[in-house]
């Protein structure tokens, strides 16, 4: 299993646009990804409980990813996350 911690740096935090290109991203990969914020824990695949996490600018996300692509599927999501939010 693979872990990392992200802090967002866009104005606007996760809103639709970003959100779905990320979870077009997470989708390529056969790995389960979650993504958490605090207490709330959501599918990476799935736009609807992306957006509901209701992820700020500054506040701090964390990305799990299992399965037999996680290596790869770790490092995707986090240069993404770079690059767009």
């Amino acid at each position: 299993m693979k872990e990392f911690e992200y802090t967002l740096t866009d104005p606007e935090g996760i809103h639709a646009r970003p959100a779905g290109l990320l979870v077009k991203e997470a989708k390529k990969y056969e790995s389960k990804i979650s993504i958490f914020k605090g207490a709330k824990k959501g599918d990476l695949k799935k736009i609807f409980t992306v957006m509901g996490l209701g992820a700020k600018h500054g506040e701090t996300i964390r990305i799990q990813v299992e399965g037999p692509d996680e290596e790869a599927a770790a490092k995707a999501v986090d240069a993404f996350l770079k690059v767009n939010m």
